[in-house]
């Protein structure tokens, strides 16, 4: 779900190399669909790039009253945004907020393969994600794959790790319990957050409107 996990998931499906960790169970049994301190429009607070033709990139997430998240983006200079549906559950535990997302909410993204070398191939595995909402201020700490990788091998948690070159891929076993004992029992999250989103105070609808007035205005030039 954060800005990380979907890009690194098209990375391994398109280039091959990945650094992922998935989980065989959901985090716990008290999951939500909804948090409404997410409603809203989000802007990554470091998303000034700039794409190929010289236009701003126009990347982000939105969270509407019915508590739907979409993902969208602007794939060419003055065209119409992408949108992208996408699927969350939030855990509340511990103290801790996490958001879960399975990888089958993922694949309207793309080709998102199954876990590395899990025999049999599971129908589904999960994200974790921790999160954090201080004001108009999203912080979204993905799972530490080095760190993952190594309560396993340390035999701290259940499962496998294969590595190769640019390639990390880490799976927990368990069940839903097992899965909340092991992010309360283990420092499994980024130290620091990677990804950090800002609420804008417009609707995505007028985010949309200026978009095309802008586009409107400049095609007049």
């Amino acid at each position: 779900m954060a800005k990380a996990i979907w890009l690194a998931l098209l990375a391994c499906s398109l280039l091959g190399g990945c650094i992922e960790t998935r989980f065989e169970s959901p985090l716990g049994d008290n999951i939500e669909t909804c948090d409404t301190a997410w409603k809203g429009l989000w802007f990554a607070e470091d998303d000034d790039g700039e794409r190929a033709d010289g236009e701003k990139h126009v990347m982000g997430l939105n969270v509407d009253e019915a508590c739907a998240l979409t993902l969208f983006e602007q794939p060419e200079g003055g065209g119409p945004l992408e949108h992208t549906r996408i699927p969350i559950n939030f855990v509340h535990a511990n103290g801790n907020d996490y958001v879960v997302v399975a990888d089958s909410a993922l694949r309207a993204l793309g080709n998102i393969p199954p876990p590395y070398d899990i025999d049999p191939t599971p129908a589904k595995s999960y994200f974790f994600a921790k999160y954090r909402i201080r004001g108009d201020r999203l912080e979204l700490r993905n799972v530490d794959s080095t760190k993952a990788a190594r309560l396993v091998i340390d035999g701290k948690l259940d499962g496998t790790v294969a590595k190769g070159r640019n390639e990390l891929h880490v799976y927990i076993r368990g069940g839903r319990q097992q899965m909340l004992d092991a992010v309360r029992r283990n420092d499994l999250f980024e130290t620091k957050a990677m990804n950090v989103f800002k609420r804008s105070r417009q609707s995505l609808q007028d985010f949309e409107r200026s978009l095309q007035k802008a586009a409107t205005t400049e095609s007049r030039r």
